[in-house]
């Protein structure tokens, strides 16, 4: 039974629909993985940096249209290239003035085996040798493939935090380096193709275990996002910030909670690009992002 999300993501957010308060305004959208969705460490859907950037963009008026139906759980970086290939993306990236890109996180994490249970992991060095040269090909060519559909978007790629802090100590330094290293090729190729590298690490640094509360899930709290969202506006408009008094109260919808309403959505010209009950498969698989 094959159904459609794109439209759904749509309907349950506020803020992903046209705003009467700024016509002329900006029209974000958000690409990429489940950071970019807003999955939260319970695995769930809810508000996340994507929705907090549009939060604060229409407070101070500046937004007119915003949407992470192009976001999805499990993405990896030849997921969304395939994505933002398809006519259903073009259609709606092409007015498109804002984009943030969260991918290549799961190019590598789905190499990677942890256990909670003792902090321990495990990878071959030359399977995530080879995830990261992908991320560094496909990641130019999503960057090039939005360019091509609207040359005039500030295209902004969102760098990863450490996504495993209640490792063992001893477990931290190798993956710690290859999550650098995918950080450096993300900044490598924004920059090398006029996009803009938003990074996150810093902001997570001395709390990650606060902020990823689960240690069986890379996900972070919706202060987390609150801080992810606040490190793109250091390079969209420093003037602007979302404080803590400001963050929307949780709402988490459980996957089938959005499969009982998926019944009540309107056809969406974008409602083709992802089967939902793929999409609901790639967040059982693993804690991915």
């Amino acid at each position: 039974m094959k159904k459609w999300i794109a439209a759904l993501i749509l309907i349950f957010f506020p803020f992903s629909t046209l705003t009467s308060e700024a016509k002329g305004g900006e029209v974000y959208i958000a690409l990429g993985d489940s950071i970019a969705a807003g999955q939260t460490p319970d695995r769930a859907i809810d508000s996340g940096y994507t929705d907090l950037i549009a939060q604060e963009l229409t407070r101070s008026h500046q937004l007119t249209y915003y949407s992470k139906a192009l976001a999805f759980p499990g993405y990896t970086t030849a997921d969304v290239l395939k994505t933002v290939r398809t006519k259903e993306a073009k259609e709606l990236l092409k007015n498109v003035t804002v984009v943030t890109i969260s991918a290549g996180a799961n190019d590598l994490l789905r190499l990677v085996q942890v256990n909670p249970s003792n902090g321990s992991i495990a990878y071959q060095q030359v399977q995530v040798n080879f995830a990261l040269n992908n991320v560094r090909k496909n990641i130019a060519e999503v960057i090039q493939e939005v360019q091509a559909t609207t040359p005039k978007a500030k295209i902004y790629i969102m760098g990863y935090y450490f996504p495993y802090p209640h490792l063992r100590d001893s477990q931290k330094v190798g993956i710690k380096k290859q999550l650098e290293t995918m950080n450096t090729i993300l900044k490598t190729e924004a920059e090398a193709n006029g996009a803009i590298y938003v990074t996150v690490e810093e902001a997570f640094k001395g709390n990650e275990k606060e902020l990823l509360p689960n240690p069986a899930d890379v996900h972070p709290t919706m202060e987390g996002y609150r801080l992810m969202a606040n490190a793109f506006f250091k390079q969209y408009n420093g003037r602007l910030q979302v404080n803590p008094n400001e963050l929307p109260a949780p709402n988490p919808l459980t996957f089938e909670q959005i499969l009982n309403r998926q019944k009540e959505l309107p056809k969406s010209p974008v409602s083709k690009i992802q089967g939902f009950d793929q999409y609901l498969g790639l967040t059982k698989l693993k804690p991915y992002i």
